[in-house]
């Protein structure tokens, strides 16, 4: 289990980008890749226990991902703040977790029945346990049983994809994994998993990805010995406070505006005026909860009126500050 305390960025897992992760936990499976794309994030991270993870199916559904993350958003539940208070954590593992799924299944992101999801779910453990293996369609069917038809209908209403579509996003995704984290062969690791034809594995894999496996191992390994994020987020965090424009980000780091611009949405999927927001935002919000007062936080962060400020701030976050700090304060409580 990770909790987001603070950070900026993306997350990535599984080599899939994931944003807005401000104060919620998300939750991984044992051999999931994760990466963090700034430094400034500040993350705790709880290991569990197999039992607490595997002594019921109702709690597959936070750690048995399908087309996304599994998460909690904890500004959602009161009662899920307790185990998540920032100077502590609920000793009891298991009260976690059984929390984190009833919290799971209230947020409901697919939609669906609590016996729908079984259904779902009972699914991607077959396909966990067999997508090594050159499945047919015929044969899919043949391993979901007697429920295959309502099996195949929920997937596509409620997931908005196909059982098989499902089956060979997880053989690519994994297959990620080995030609990142090994130096095994291409063609090795086509037949390692299930691909008879190392041919359409690369065009399987390309059509996924949009890269070959070769240019895909070549980009992580590069992007290994790349220092571009780490810089353009320290330059964030030093000047956030008086420079705004994309130009003295550019400036910075010997690069054109549109350079710039160009490398933040290849790398990190959003633009420079939203990293300037949200490391301001970020700012303001640690202030907030540190009790400083609103006029303060404005003179600070080179507003010319505290009422820029405000409406700045409302814009981005939906809450005014005085809110933001009230429930902060709240959250410090207890209450």
């Amino acid at each position: 289990m990770y909790h987001i305390m603070e950070g900026m960025g993306s997350i990535e897992v599984d080599f899939k980008q994931y944003k807005n992760w401000d104060n919620k936990v998300i939750f991984l499976n044992k051999g999931q890749y994760i990466k963090f794309t700034s430094g400034n994030f500040i993350v705790r991270k709880i290991e569990l226990e197999e039992q607490h993870v595997t002594h019921n199916k109702e709690v597959r559904v936070l750690f048995n991902h399908l087309v996304s993350l599994s998460y909690i958003d904890i500004n959602d539940c009161k009662d899920f703040r307790k185990y998540f208070n920032p100077n502590k954590v609920a000793k009891n593992e298991g009260d976690i977790v059984e929390v984190s799924s009833n919290v799971w299944y209230s947020q409901n992101p697919f939609s669906a029945k609590k016996e729908e999801y079984h259904v779902i779910f009972d699914v991607k453990d077959i396909i966990d346990e067999n997508y090594k293996s050159n499945q047919s369609k015929k044969q899919l069917i043949k391993l979901l049983g007697t429920s295959k038809y309502t099996a195949q209908a929920l997937f596509k209403s409620k997931i908005g994809r196909t059982i098989k579509s499902v089956f060979t996003q997880k053989r690519i995704s994994e297959s990620k994994k080995e030609i990142a984290f090994t130096d095994k062969h291409i063609t090795e690791i086509a037949y390692e998993y299930g691909f008879k034809d190392p041919a359409y594995f690369n065009r399987r894999f390309k059509k996924s990805s949009g890269l070959s496996p070769s240019e895909f191992r070549k980009k992580i390994k590069f992007e290994e010995r790349d220092t571009f994020t780490p810089e353009l987020f320290e330059l964030l965090k030093t000047y956030h406070a008086t420079q705004r424009s994309v130009g003295f980000y550019a400036d910075s780091m010997n690069l054109s505006p549109k350079t710039l611009s160009k490398k933040v949405k290849d790398k990190l999927h959003t633009t420079m005026g939203q990293l300037i927001r949200n490391e301001i935002i970020n700012s303001a919000k640690l202030m907030l909860q540190d009790g400083r007062s609103i006029k303060d936080i404005s003179d600070v962060l080179t507003f010319e009126e505290v009422s820029h400020f405000s409406s700045f701030f409302k814009k981005y976050t939906d809450i005014t500050p005085s809110q933001y700090a009230a429930n902060s304060l709240m959250k410090k409580e207890g209450l």
